[in-house]
C-alpha cells in the first residue's frame, strides 16, 4: 500500500497554493478590465462559483468512497462551508451587505486556515487539492470583488458582521453538542499548530477567547481602510500613516509565521 504523502507546513506546494492565491485574483481583474467587458466578468464569476460548488461535491464523494467519515462529519458547518455560500452570494447579487460577510470571513477566517491548515496529508493528495481549492477559491473571489466593483467595508460592516458571526456560533456549537464534532473549532483547539494553539485550556474561557480573536482579526482587516480614510479626511499625516501601515503589516506577519 502506497504511503499517503504528509502535509509539509511551507513547503514547496503550500507555497506555490500561497503564491497562487495571491497572484490569481489581480490576474482575473486585470482581465475584466482589460478587455472592459460585463460579459467576462460574469464568467469569471460562474467560473469560480462552480469550482467552489464542484470541489466541495467531489470531496462529499471522496471521503464517502474512501469511509473515513460518519455522515455527521460531512455536514456544512465550517466556517469555510459558509465562507462559500457567501461569497458565490455576494460575487452575483453585487450586494455589499453580502461582501461585508464574505470579506470578513472570507479573509479573517480562511486565510487563517491556508496560513496554519489543519491537514494531515500533502500534494497531490486529493484532500490536499480540495482543501486549497475551497479555502483559495473563497479569497481569491473576494479579492476579485474588491478590484473589479471598488467594494469595501465600513466600520458599521463590523457590527453588521459580528452579529452573523455570533448566528453562526451559536447554530455550529448546538451542531457540536448533538454530534461531538468539532465544527469551529468550538469544542477544542485544531490539532494543527494555529493562533488557537495560544488560548486557554479552560472551554468557557477558551471560547470567550475566541470572541476576542475574531474581533481582534475583523478590527485588524478594517484598519486599512481605517487609516485611509483618516489620511482622506487629513485626519494624519503621511508619518502616521506610514507608522499605521507598517504597524499594521508587523501584527499580520506575526499571525502568518505564529499563527
Amino acid at each position: 500500500m502506497n504511503e499517503k504523502p504528509e502535509f509539509q507546513p511551507y513547503g514547496l506546494p503550500h507555497l506555490a497554493v500561497i503564491f497562487t492565491t495571491i497572484v490569481l485574483p489581480f490576474a482575473l481583474a486585470a482581465l475584466v478590465r482589460r478587455k472592459g467587458s460585463r460579459r467576462i466578468e460574469k464568467l469569471i464569476i460562474a467560473a469560480l462559483s462552480a469550482v467552489l460548488i464542484l470541489n466541495y461535491l467531489a470531496y462529499l464523494i471522496f471521503i464517502r468512497s474512501q469511509r473515513v467519515m460518519d455522515w455527521q462529519q460531512m455536514l456544512p458547518m465550517q466556517m469555510c462551508d459558509w465562507g462559500m455560500v457567501v461569497v458565490i452570494v455576494a460575487m452575483w447579487t453585487g450586494n455589499q451587505r453580502w461582501f461585508e460577510v464574505a470579506y470578513f470571513w472570507g479573509i479573517g477566517g480562511t486565510l487563517q486556515a491556508v496560513l496554519t491548515p489543519n491537514l494531515r496529508y500533502g500534494f497531490p493528495d486529493w484532500r490536499f487539492i480540495s482543501f486549497f481549492t475551497s479555502h483559495c477559491g473563497i479569497i481569491v473571489g473576494v479579492i476579485f470583488l474588491m478590484l473589479t466593483r471598488r467594494y469595501r467595508p465600513y466600520p458599521m460592516s463590523i457590527v453588521r458582521v459580528w452579529l452573523w458571526s455570533e448566528f453562526y456560533f451559536v447554530v455550529t456549537l448546538a451542531v457540536d453538542k448533538l454530534t461531538g464534532f468539532n465544527y469551529g473549532f468550538l469544542l477544542h483547539k485544531p490539532e494543527a499548530f494555529s493562533i488557537l494553539s495560544f488560548l486557554s485550556d479552560s472551554w468557557p474561557l477558551y471560547l470567550l477567547q475566541m470572541h476576542g480573536v475574531a474581533l481582534l482579526f475583523f478590527l485588524v482587516l478594517y484598519a486599512p481602510f481605517a487609516v485611509f480614510d483618516a489620511t482622506k479626511r487629513g485626519l494624519i499625516g503621511k508619518a502616521g500613516k506610514q507608522e499605521a501601515t507598517l504597524t499594521i503589516t508587523a501584527f499580520l506577519l506575526c499571525l502568518a509565521i505564529h499563527g
